[in-house]
């Protein structure tokens, strides 16, 4: 365990809890909600482990207030949280339900009660599944129906929200989704894949000046998951196959929201499977930030491989420590790309919206005792200080997540929270890492003030 303090953040630092709406909710068919395609591909058989879903979750929409509670117990200062596209416009396009939107409109207003800032996020992933039958992500007919959502959700919760996020994670929901076939919709074609993060970045685009609109004392962004490769070595074909890699994770989506443009090298690789671009796109894709949030929680080592991709992942250090989701626990990570990011791009102000990692958490004695996850988060806000000192604007961090919850393909079998859930009783146990948050929040904002 951690003996020293974490070092003083600015102030005005957000320190904050984050979910999504399909890993905690449940509820999946009251008060309107109609099937995502998370329920879809849950549904079928061999595509989640235990052929679990999110049917149930945490029953977080029936015992909203008591998360919200723990949350203050906690501390924290801002909550981010998604909204379920289904609950709202439950066809994806027509009526708008608005009993779901009732759900989220008490949700704010309960953070609000509670001195809790609200971060929303539109698109955690859950689309509704009448639009992945008139085509999905590919089919670019999807963008004006992903701005009528943002219209009607910011409409209607407006500038009580401090920061709203277009997406979470546009490469999972477009690679994972439509070319690994790993998430729903459980696709396996490359070209479809970029399509889908082509339009994807498209509806973000789209729906920033009506955003702007209903809600101007608000901040709006962007979720993008970053992965920095490392070669496995020191030779040049190694570095080149981490290159390759970081432009297929990384630079296919900054490079269009922060610079307007695809990245050359990778749009030349593509050949044929390289996205239809419009006139226009580009300029709506790049329209600027008031905040990009990223989400780190590992690294990749890369190796040049002979096959069609030219890349493969290496194994990590045999002495490093690993997640149970195998990933390697690589804190200095975090504080190299924040730099190279901030070196690369025109940045503007960042907030860490996930980190976290998942253990093989035990409740002994009704005592959840996590000092793996402890050392950490520990570990990685120190990683993050050290790239705000050498000069990177971040404002604020989110742990994943407050609830352990429905880890997509894995099922209930990864436990990511700060806060353990019984699923079968819905019991909530604070874990070990959860004072330890509330602590280190509790002292930073002894030491600089909450900047409210």
């Amino acid at each position: 365990m951690p003996t020293q303090p974490l070092p003083s953040f600015p102030p005005g630092f957000r320190w904050g809890v984050a979910t999504a709406s399909y890993q905690i909710e449940g509820a999946v068919a009251e008060d309107g909600r109609k099937p995502s395609i998370w329920d879809t591909f849950a549904a079928t058989p061999g595509k989640v482990k235990n052929g679990e879903s999110g049917a149930v979750a945490c029953d977080h929409y029936h015992r909203w207030e008591g998360d919200l509670d723990l949350m203050q117990r906690l501390g924290v200062q801002a909550y981010r949280f998604s909204v379920a596209w289904p609950r709202v416009i439950p066809e994806g396009t027509g009526a708008v339900n608005e009993r779901g939107l009732d759900f989220y409109d008490r949700l704010v207003d309960g953070l609000l009660a509670r001195g809790i800032e609200p971060f929303a996020t539109l698109y955690h992933w859950d689309l509704p599944q009448p639009l992945q039958d008139a085509g999905g992500w590919p089919w670019r007919g999807i963008v004006e129906p992903f701005v009528a959502y943002a219209d009607a959700v910011t409409r209607r919760l407006g500038d009580r929200v401090r920061a709203y996020a277009t997406l979470n994670e546009p490469w999972c929901s477009a690679i994972m989704g439509y070319d690994f076939g790993e998430h729903a919709p459980g696709l396996h074609d490359r070209a479809l894949a970029l399509q889908a993060s082509h339009h994807l970045l498209l509806a973000h685009g789209e729906a920033l000046p009506v955003m702007r609109a209903n809600a101007p004392a608000a901040q709006h962004g962007i979720v993008l998951n970053l992965n920095p490769g490392y070669p496995a070595s020191d030779s040049a074909a190694d570095a080149e196959a981490a290159r390759r890699f970081d432009g297929f994770f990384n630079r296919w989506f900054l490079d269009p929201v922060l610079l307007g443009r695809y990245p050359e090298d990778l749009w030349t690789g593509y050949g044929d499977a390289a996205p239809d671009v419009h006139d226009g796109d580009l300029e709506a894709i790049s329209r600027p930030l008031d905040f990009l949030g990223v989400n780190y929680y590992n690294r990749t080592i890369l190796a040049a491989d002979p096959g069609e991709l030219g890349v493969r992942p290496a194994d990590g250090p045999a002495d490093a420590e690993y997640t149970e989701m195998g990933w390697e626990v690589f804190p200095q990570g975090l504080t190299e790309l924040l730099l190279r990011i901030h070196r690369d791009y025109p940045l503007p102000p960042v907030y860490i919206t996930e980190n976290g990692a998942a253990y093989r958490d035990e409740v002994v004695d009704g005592v959840v005792d996590d000092p793996q996850r402890v050392r950490y988060l520990d570990g990685h806000l120190r990683a993050l200080h050290a790239a705000i000192a050498q000069g990177v604007d971040v404002r604020g961090y989110f742990a994943w997540s407050l609830l352990d919850n429905f880890e997509w393909a894995h099922g209930y079998g990864k436990r990511f929270g700060l806060v353990h859930v019984d699923y079968a009783t819905q019991a909530r146990i604070p874990k070990t890492s959860a004072t330890w948050y509330a602590d280190a929040i509790a002292r930073q904002r002894a030491v600089v003030g909450s900047g409210a």
